[in-house]
């Protein structure tokens, strides 16, 4: 059916008149925010509907296989039973800043037994039209960007190779770039076996056009990946270190800023962040890490596990920054990323154990969620310098449900995946995503800091390139929650990225907000300001390892308080774990030796936080440990 009349569905289910025209950003009727969410409607059948066609009366044709969905408030078709092509989008849910997800079925037309499968999360902007391709796009960018497309695509290729898929990142008309980042329009069976050779081959039409100061690394790179005897790791190697280079052309300036406020509801705060206020800007790691915890388990145990996890984090970047001071090659991403997942699962296992020693069970336990951002400046030659600059790398953490986004004049990017049940059923390949989101406990947590023992911990943790001017948000769902940031970002960040507003008032500005949309819970923001466009370097000092003292209250009677994220999911049956998605070979004796020195470093720090917060408890778990691991309580409570 042909229609001329654009409209768009409200989407709350109260609202007596739903129907407003399309573009509206709010219903006239009931005020409530208007979705416009734009599909991708894959296949050849898909691509011989014209447009202007309501599909299924629902779905309207804006261009070939662009459909809106009039009605976003509806769960769409899914079959009882999901098809084999549908698996691997489910699989890869966790790269969903680069990849779309399954979002429904519709048939092709009357008495046609074709279904069409229709994608979310595709890279089409907000007027409908799709992101260009990386080939259209090339020319025109940077010589930074050119190197961080090809590296994101390179990290793209184990995972989809494992799941089936990988032929999907050899067609360029298939690969568009939103800014910095690569986004895939859908995933491809792959029919073949595949090699890094199929990689380099469709890499090469792109050479031509690469920015003179990378265009011979490049064509050796592409040369080597096409000589069919490279292994990925070597590759992956010098791929990065070009990358790095690239970047360390650039100044980066960043600025931060961040507070925590309980909200106009809770008597408590049990969030807590990093920066919280004036006086932590004049700390040494400022403005290279943030951090927002959101706590779980009442007083005395969300207030305690949200600030423990904060100052120990702290704590322990002080020694790895300390330990950059004598640093004479670069270490590789996957080297930072082990030791940083050795730094929280000590965090995790100390809470952990808290819990244990004061024998809380189920909701009882406390436990906090955690997002953390880790700008880690290690030297390296600079052309444009007459010394040594500092690399652009930004590793970003996430437990729970705490998110990070990233924020530009034209965009505003989720960088993170809550881990939630509805996210767990995806990537066990059980729902659709707005199918799980039906469930009464989608939202309730699955992995948070103490609640289990570290080897039921998964982190997610990823490496970015600062290579552009944007604004980093770091924020509890006090704020996240009913997508508001994805709402109102125009209203804050712009007006800092415009030099409008200061990101100390654009902080408060985002609490005052929340409390009043999200006012039933704690919130908490953390923005930093990254500038590269400015002539200005960062100067590093690096301070030495501190112990710093967090003075808790500790009244008579202890109580719990309604936890502000939903409560974990607890109870929940061990659950199959998917098909392996296997990661590169690292070398294993820095890894082992790394990640081994930082877990006993961070293990010393973080037992001795919690002889500060709590000696009793923190004494009766000493007893209770093997005689070779006592000595790091005793050196913990003699510091």
């Amino acid at each position: 059916m042909i229609t001329t009349e654009r409209i768009v569905y409200c989407i709350n289910p109260d609202c007596t008149n739903p129907v407003n025209p399309l573009g509206s950003r709010v219903c006239a009727n009931c005020q409530t925010s208007l979705v416009h969410r734009y599909i991708w409607a894959t296949g050849s059948s898909a691509a011989k509907i014209p447009p202007g066609t309501m599909v299924a009366n629902r779905y309207e044709a804006i261009t070939h296989q662009i459909w809106l969905d009039t009605q976003p408030g509806l769960l769409p078709d899914i079959p009882a039973e999901l098809p084999q092509a549908v698996i691997p989008y489910l699989r890869l849910y966790y790269e969903r800043s680069h990849l779309p997800q399954a979002y429904g079925y519709v048939r092709a037309g009357e008495g046609s037994g074709d279904e069409i499968l229709l994608l979310e999360n595709v890279p089409i902007a907000e007027n409908g039209k799709l992101y260009p391709a990386i080939a259209n796009a090339w020319e025109q960018s940077t010589a930074v960007r050119q190197v961080y497309w090809l590296w994101q695509i390179l990290q793209l290729w184990q995972p989809l190779l494992e799941q089936g898929v990988a032929s999907s990142l050899l067609m360029s008309n298939n690969l568009r770039v939103q800014g910095w980042c690569v986004r895939l329009l859908e995933l491809y069976q792959t029919t073949q076996s595949l090699s890094l050779k199929d990689l380099g081959e469709s890499w090469q039409p792109l050479l031509s056009s690469a920015k003179p100061a990378i265009a011979p690394s490049l064509q050796n790179i592409v040369k080597q990946m096409c000589s069919a005897e490279v292994e990925f790791e070597a590759i992956s190697h010098q791929l990065n270190t070009l990358l790095l280079s690239s970047a360390a052309e650039l100044p980066l300036n960043l600025e931060v800023a961040g507070a925590t406020d309980a909200g106009i509801v809770m008597t408590r705060n049990e969030d807590a962040c990093f920066p919280a206020n004036s006086n932590d800007l004049k700390d040494p790691l400022i403005p290279h890490l943030s951090i927002v915890c959101d706590g779980i388990g009442g007083h005395q145990g969300g207030e305690v596990a949200s600030q423990l996890a904060v100052q120990s984090i702290k704590l322990q970047v002080r020694a790895l920054f300390s330990e950059l001071t004598t640093q004479t090659e670069l270490t590789t991403p996957d080297l930072w990323i082990d030791q940083l997942e050795a730094s929280l699962r000590v965090v995790n296992n100390v809470i952990c154990a808290t819990n244990d020693a004061q024998n809380r069970q189920g909701r009882e336990r406390m436990a906090t969620t955690l997002v953390m951002a880790l700008q880690i400046p290690q030297r390296m030659q600079a052309k444009s310098t007459k010394g040594s600059a500092t690399t652009h790398e930004l590793y970003l953490a996430s437990v729970g449900n705490s998110r990070a986004y990233w924020i530009t004049q034209n965009y505003c990017q989720l960088l993170t995946v809550d881990d939630d049940v509805a996210a767990r059923e995806v990537r066990y390949t059980r729902n659709f995503y707005r199918q799980a989101l039906m469930r009464s406990d989608a939202t309730a947590l699955t992995q948070a800091l103490g609640t289990r023992d570290a080897d039921a911990l998964r982190v997610q943790i990823k490496r970015f390139i600062l290579e552009e001017d944007g604004i980093l948000l770091l924020c509890s769902d006090g704020l996240s929650d009913h997508d508001w940031v994805e709402q109102s970002w125009r209203n804050f960040a712009l007006k800092v990225l415009n030099k409008q507003l200061d990101i100390e008032d654009a902080v408060q500005r985002w609490i005052k907000f929340a409390n009043q949309k999200n006012g039933h819970d704690n919130t908490s923001v953390v923005m930093t300001l990254c500038n590269v466009s400015r002539e200005y370097y960062v100067s590093l000092t690096y301070a030495q390892p501190q112990v710093e003292i967090i003075e808790v209250e500790q009244p008579e009677d202890y109580y719990l308080e309604e936890s502000s994220p939903v409560l974990i999911d607890l109870d929940i049956t061990p659950e199959p774990e998917p098909i392996p998605v296997q990661q590169p070979r690292r070398r294993k004796s820095l890894v082992i030796i790394g990640a081994l020195s930082i877990v006993l470093g961070s293990a010393t720090l973080g037992l001795l936080l919690w002889w500060q917060l709590q000696p009793q408890s923190f004494q009766q778990m000493c007893r209770q440990l093997p005689p070779g691991l006592q000595s790091l309580c005793s050196s913990s409570s003699n510091e």
